[in-house]
């Protein structure tokens, strides 16, 4: 019995005890994953998915995470700039034996659902940024009503925009920033200025 199955955008056909060498999961070395995008069931009885079949799945135990062979790209403009590049680049990819090929019961086997994962930096940066808003947010003092923050000098519509994200809607509550405060706000750069004439607008 045979499969096809999906997985990082490509098909592969597979069978019970098969080395397959995909991109990049989110597992493990001796996790067994499930991959449940089944295009074909092949054998006595063949069953093709429309687009996948429900309640099949392909099991596979992780081996290790390895890198694909080196691929090297040559760019050079000619004429006016004269200009060359060279960069290489490997691919991350999962290296796992399929242990089994189910027809039906996939969703009942309990076994974690093989999922792609994002580079490192990113899924770091993605998760540090809500956290530093999160925190921005939190940190901000309470403000009354909100005030036209545009009438501070070299305030605009979109930075008012940007400060009210960061959950400064007030002369009061930008006033009241600590230098802490100020340096954990990311979605724009606070300038003292601002923040003495907030005080001063804030006095009335």
């Amino acid at each position: 019995m045979f499969a096809v199955l999906k997985t990082g955008g490509k098909q592969y056909k597979v069978q019970a005890g098969d080395m397959l060498r995909v991109e990049k999961l989110a597992a493990d070395a001796g996790e067994t994953v499930q991959f449940n995008d089944v295009l074909m069931l092949g054998g006595e009885a063949p069953v093709v998915g429309a687009p996948f079949i429900d309640g099949a799945a392909v099991q596979a135990e992780v081996i290790e995470q390895v890198k694909g062979d080196k691929v090297i790209k040559f760019v050079k403009r000619r004429r006016k700039h004269s200009s060359k590049r060279t960069v290489g680049h490997r691919q991350k990819l999962t290296l796992v034996k399929i242990t089994d090929i189910l027809s039906s019961g996939a969703d009942k086997s309990g076994v974690k659902a093989a999922t792609g994962t994002a580079p490192a930096g990113e899924a770091a940066l993605a998760a540090k940024k809500p956290a530093k808003k999160a925190e921005a947010k939190a940190e901000a003092p309470e403000a009354g009503a909100a005030d036209d923050l545009t009438k501070l000098n070299g305030v605009g519509p979109a930075a008012a925009k940007k400060l009210a994200e960061a959950g400064i809607e007030s002369f009061a509550a930008l006033a009241a920033l600590s230098d802490e405060q100020i340096a954990a706000i990311e979605a724009i750069k606070v300038k003292p200025e601002w923040v003495e004439q907030a005080k001063e607008l804030a006095k009335g």
